[in-house]
Formats: structure tokens, C-alpha cells, sequence
């Protein structure tokens, strides 16, 4: 299912015109169905269902507390990689008894924080971290349930920026010196290894390098529990890539769930699954205003109200969005190639080179899409321009979930020291 459709001629969000959220709120937005999030989860959830699984959100992909108040509603658990993370976790209604603390450079208030609050587990990812969180357990009295994130040197083949399971990568313990990283966190206080933990990247397209991946974690679970540890979790991580050209052949999450049962079921271990992106990217757009069509010698110039701090994507990673005319163009209506760019003071300040696209003019709407993941969650004030606001929609009812703050809000925040008064 799609929550955006054409109706009447009008680009939709479930049953809400997006013209109408643009004149109560203003433009950019973001705009989330809470149809399709929750279609989302559902179907993750339940490819699961005949196994002792559990679905952890990851909040990175996006944070905003409505977003995970959603998913909790349904059952999700969180994966978090900050304590501000973990704090909104737990704002959203989600128990500490299903939060995952993942991250390379967790901090020792942290991890104070995380076991105080008495969260599921902590992805350990390097021998200083285990070291500094047995310390921090021990000053507590408390024993923190672990699991070592191994780097098992798989080539997830998505964008280098967003690969993570390759030795050159920083996350996670080499594969090869695991068994010796768990005998010393066996022997460390305040520390219990219970899990064996795992994520290889963003956006996958292809399950190879999953059953590449979870195979090693397998064989290391098995060699674990014949050294003495008693391991009853693994935890997959994340990773499942969603549509963004129109194109692209992703693995059915049956298949997805099938490869999973079929390599961890010997195991009897609980399986913790971290999806992000597969579960919001699909349900946001970015909706942008045509501010001018720009005719230069070479090329033709989009330029909207959106810029590269509102959805960075595309500019950091060379990301493709799809832009759609939030009015239907007319059947055969010539495209045009445009670059479609922002205002920023930023060469990179593109979301297209000479994409192909209807007519349209000065004040026109247009949306990007499949922007719920990682667009508003790592936008900036940059160029000193307002966060834009986000807006939740359930059928025909929306609200404003993260209001655009003013300009007299932004410069409140800063403080102009007493010597330059």
C-alpha cells in the first residue's frame, strides 16, 4: 500500500489533500501517515510471528515522539543510540524492558543512565567500552546485560557511508578475536554477556550479505556456548532497504523472516530484529513550494523552499528521491529535465540533476518522497533557517507534531556574552 495518492487530481496523505496542510502550516513540511507506519509495522512484525522475536525501532531513522508513540501503540521495542534517544524511547510509552542501548562511543553518564533505568541490553563495541561499563556497573551494584557487537567483515554492498560490517568500518569487534573479547567480559564484574549482536549496514537490497552475516553470528553462538558462555539472544540489527527510484527488486520480508528462521532456529535464542528505515521511509514526503523556474544557458532551475539543511540526503549520500507535482500533471504532459535545487548558499544544495519533470511554475507544491527516514531527524538550523515543522496524518484528521520555531525564537537561544554589551 501507498498512503500518497493522486485524488481528484490532488496529491494526498491518507485522506488529506496536501495543499490544505500547506496553507495551515506553511511551507517546507514534513508530512507522516500514520496509516502507513502502521502498515509498516505490521508487516514486519508478522512476517515474525511464528518466531521468538522482537521488533526494536531504530529511533535514528526518526525520532519525533508522535512517529514512536505510533509504533509503540503497536508493540515495537527501541533501539537507541544516545541517551537523549533512550529519553525519548520512554517519553513514547515504550518500556525500558524493551530498549536496546546500540553505538560506538557510549559515554560512562550513559551508560549509568541505561542501566539505572534497567533497559533490555548493551551493544557493547570495543574492549575499552566493556571495560568502562563494568565499571560503571559495579559502582552501581547492578550487572548489565550485554552483547558484543561483532564486525563480521561482510560487504553489505549499499553506499559506503552507510556500511557498517566491514573491518575497515569502526563499528563493532573484529569476528576473529570475539571468543577472547567474551572471555574477558566474563571475567569482568557488573558485566553478564547474554547476546551475540550484528548490523552490517543500510539500505540492503540483496539478502546475500544478511545470510552471510547472521551464518557467521550463528557459528559464533555455537562456539560461545561450547567455551561456557551462556548465550540466548542474537541480535540482527537492521538494514532492510525501502523504494526510492521505483526500481528497485527488494526481498519480500517472508523471505527476509524465512532466512532468519532458517539460520537462527537451531538456536533457541531470542532474536531481536532493529528495522528503521523499512518502517518509516515509506511514510513521510517532504512538501516544498516552486519559489522560481530558473531558465540559464545550460540548464533549467527548480528552485524551492526546501533546502539541503531541511533533507541533507541527497547531498551527503548522492541520495534519489522521487519528486512528484503535488497537482497531477495532465495525461501526456511533457517532461522537462531540471536541476532541482534549494536556497542554501551551497553548490550542494540539490535534490536532482536535470531530473525529468512536468510543467510546473512559480508556487506550485511539489513532494519529495519516501522521506520519513533520515530526513527532519537530521535536518539543521543552517544559513539560520527554522527547522521546518512535522505533521502527523490519520485519515482525515493531521497535527502538527514539531512546530516550525520563529526567528526571534532561534536568536533567543543564543547569548551574547557581557563584554560585547
Amino acid at each position: 500500500m501507498t498512503a500518497f495518492t493522486y485524488r481528484d487530481g490532488v496529491l494526498h496523505a491518507d485522506s488529506v489533500p496536501l495543499p490544505a496542510v500547506a496553507d495551515a502550516v506553511g511551507t517546507p513540511f514534513y508530512c507522516y501517515s500514520a496509516t502507513q507506519l502502521e502498515a509498516n509495522y505490521r508487516a514486519f512484525a508478522g512476517a515474525f510471528a511464528d518466531q521468538d522475536a522482537a521488533v526494536c525501532y531504530a529511533l535514528k531513522a526518526n525520532s519525533n515522539l508522535a512517529v514512536i508513540k505510533t509504533l509503540a501503540r503497536l508493540g515495537a521495542g527501541a533501539d537507541v543510540v544516545s541517551v537523549g534517544e533512550m529519553r525519548r524511547a520512554l517519553a513514547a510509552g515504550i518500556p525500558a524492558d524493551k530498549i536496546v542501548f546500540s553505538g560506538v562511543g557510549k559515554t560512562p553518564q550513559e551508560m549509568r543512565a541505561a542501566l539505572e533505568t534497567g533497559i533490555f541490553q548493551l551493544n557493547v563495541e570495543s574492549a575499552p567500552e566493556l571495560e568502562a561499563l563494568s565499571d560503571v556497573a559495579s559502582s552501581l551494584g547492578v550487572t548489565a546485560p550485554i552483547a558484543l557487537r561483532v564486525n563480521p567483515d561482510v560487504d553489505a554492498r549499499t553506499h559506503a557511508k552507510i556500511a557498517t560490517g566491514k573491518k575497515e568500518n569502526k563499528f563493532g569487534i573484529d569476528i576473529a578475536i570475539a571468543r577472547e573479547v567474551y572471555a574477558k567480559a566474563a571475567g569482568l564484574p557488573g558485566i553478564k554477556p547474554v547476546a551475540v549482536a550484528v548490523h552490517i549496514g543500510s539500505q540492503l537490497t540483496d539478502l546475500a550479505p544478511f545470510r552471510a552475516a547472521f551464518e557467521r553470528v550463528a557459528e559464533l553462538v555455537i562456539a560461545l556456548r561450547q567455551d561456557g558462555h551462556d548465550i540466548t539472544r542474537v541480535d540482527l540489527g537492521g538494514g532492510l532497504g525501502i523504494v526510492y527510484r521505483g526500481d528497485e527488486d527488494l526481498p519480500d520480508l517472508s523471505d527476509y523472516a524465512g532466512l532468519v528462521k532458517g539460520i537462527t532456529g537451531n538456536l533457541g535464542c531470542h532474536v531481536t530484529l532493529e528495522p528503521g528505515r523499512a518502517l518509516v521511509g515509506n511514510a513521510g514526503v517532504l512538501v516544498s513550494k516552486v519559489i522560481y523556474v530558473k531558465t540559464g544557458v545550460e540548464r533549467r532551475f527548480l528552485i524551492i523552499d526546501a533546502a539541503m539543511n531541511d533533507l541533507i540526503r541527497p547531498s551527503l549520500y548522492e541520495a534519489y528521491h522521487t519528486i512528484l507535482s503535488v497537482n497531477q500533471p495532465a495525461p501526456g504532459s511533457d517532461l522537462v529535465p531540471m536541476d532541482v535545487v534549494g536556497p542554501v548558499c551551497e553548490s550542494g544544495d540539490t535534490f536532482a540533476v536535470q531530473r525529468p519533470l512536468p510543467p510546473l511554475q512559480d508556487g506550485d507544491l511539489i513532494a519529495v518522497l519516501a522521506a520519513g527516514a533520515y530526513g527532519a531527524v537530521m535536518s539543521s538550523s543552517y544559513n539560520t533557517r527554522p527547522l521546518v515543522p512535522e505533521v502527523l496524518i490519520s485519515g482525515k484528521e493531521f497535527a502538527v507534531v514539531r512546530p516550525r520555531p520563529t526567528i526571534a525564537e532561534m536568536l533567543a537561544a543564543d547569548h551574547i556574552p557581557s563584554w560585547l554589551k
